[in-house]
């Protein structure tokens, strides 16, 4: 009989929730029974809205702490009762942030093996950005934006004071959830389904990712490069007929970049659902053509010979005087998918990106040559539909317009 406890550790918006959900899938794909349990869910179910202020997580507060370790006991039971009768893995989300709180659980969850898992994320860009929704969530309801968010990073700190990374325990990961990375490990051969779990870990998850190029522009019908145009007439036709594509479909985060063609394609999509959906990111701004922004290929060609020379012998390297390359991009829209994959979590998402920007993404899903990355097809009526699981894998091309 295999079973198995997996306790989840770090601090609040670490992603910790977020992995829980990708192992449970996972597993749950291979056969594995796997359920979880989550302290939060069970402090909002005791005492509802008004754990939520920051004093409940003062480690002075000892009223407090005692109703904090009584949520602890509540879920573990849970979690117990789960795996002595049906369950095969039980993952408790929690921070777990002490080591005393980890040996507790050691000692109360006795009678099957414990997994810890340490969520960490190295992008403080991106933990900025998933405190301030975090600080968002219902449990915030009763208070002003500013006063959620001070008492959120109120709540981190009082975590942040008895924090104690993995270290000393049996088995363990440590692991940069944003990028997919484990950072470090103590495995142990008496733990079941570890190779797993590990595998779901350093696996890039992408449920339901329509990528998409903005539609046309007065640019693209002048051969121009770079600049921030309008759409023309017919981008404008194709913006609509995307919106009705995905009438009816649930699409949580719909990501742009910056640029008004983008944002403009996204807008019909917008229209219709709920405030917060659409989220404008720099990391997904076309490639910077420096000074022959708004140029057309001719222009370059009659103008700068040279520079056009260069450009025709090896695309993916050539920077464009005061611009960038593609292999310059690499970087900023990779730190880009991994904040969208990040804030969208197990659901739908979709990028309006640029036609650099989307090779860009497609070369980190295909195995291609980075000199071939510059000659991937990106139409302007067609998006790629991207799912990538621990069983399940799916690249297509659909025609929208």
């Amino acid at each position: 009989m295999k079973k198995l406890y997996v306790a989840m550790v770090g601090l609040p918006a670490r992603g910790k929730s977020t992995l829980a959900r990708r192992i449970q899938s996972g597993l749950e794909q291979q056969g594995v029974h796997t359920a979880i349990f989550n302290n939060g869910d069970t402090r909002r179910r005791l005492f509802g809205v008004a754990s939520a202020k920051a004093d409940f997580f003062d480690p002075a507060n000892e009223t407090a702490c005692r109703n904090r370790r009584n949520i602890a006991r509540l879920t573990m039971e849970a979690a117990r009762l789960w795996l002595a009768s049906k369950g095969d893995v039980a993952i408790i989300d929690a921070t777990h942030s002490a080591r005393s709180q980890r040996q507790d659980l050691m000692d109360y969850l006795n009678d099957f093996p414990v997994m810890f898992i340490e969520c960490q994320t190295r992008d403080m860009e991106l933990l900025d950005d998933f405190i301030r929704r975090k600080a968002q969530l219902p449990e915030f309801a009763g208070m002003t934006a500013a006063a959620a968010l001070r008492s959120f990073r109120e709540r981190i700190a009082h975590y942040v004071s008895g924090y104690s990374p993995l270290k000393d325990e049996p088995c363990w990961i440590r692991t940069d959830v944003t990028d997919c990375r484990i950072l470090a490990e103590a495995p142990s051969s008496a733990i079941p389904y570890y190779s797993a779990i590990r595998s779901i870990i350093t696996s890039r998850w992408v449920n339901n990712l329509y990528l998409v190029r903005h539609g046309e522009t007065e640019y693209n019908l002048q051969n121009r490069i770079g600049g921030d145009p309008a759409l023309s007439p017919e981008g404008f036709r194709q913006a609509k007929l995307l919106a009705r594509y995905f009438r009816g479909v649930s699409i949580p985060y719909i990501f742009t970049s910056t640029r008004l063609r983008s944002v403009q394609t996204a807008s019909p999509l917008l229209e219709d659902r709920p405030i917060g959906t659409g989220i404008s990111l720099e990391d997904f701004d076309e490639l910077h053509a420096g000074i022959c922004e708004g140029m057309s290929y001719e222009d370059i060609k009659r103008t700068m010979p040279q520079e056009y020379a260069a450009r025709t012998r090896d695309k993916y390297h050539y920077t464009y005087p005061g611009g960038e390359s593609y292999a310059m991009l690499q970087e900023r829209v990779a730190r880009g998918l991994r904040r969208a994959l990040f804030t969208a979590g197990e659901g739908a998402l979709m990028i309006i990106g640029h036609q650099a920007i989307n090779r860009t993404i497609l070369s980190l899903f295909l195995a291609h040559r980075p000199e071939d990355i510059p000659y991937l097809h990106v139409p302007q009526n067609q998006l790629y539909h991207i799912t990538i699981t621990q069983g399940k894998k799916l690249f297509e091309m659909i025609r929208y317009a």
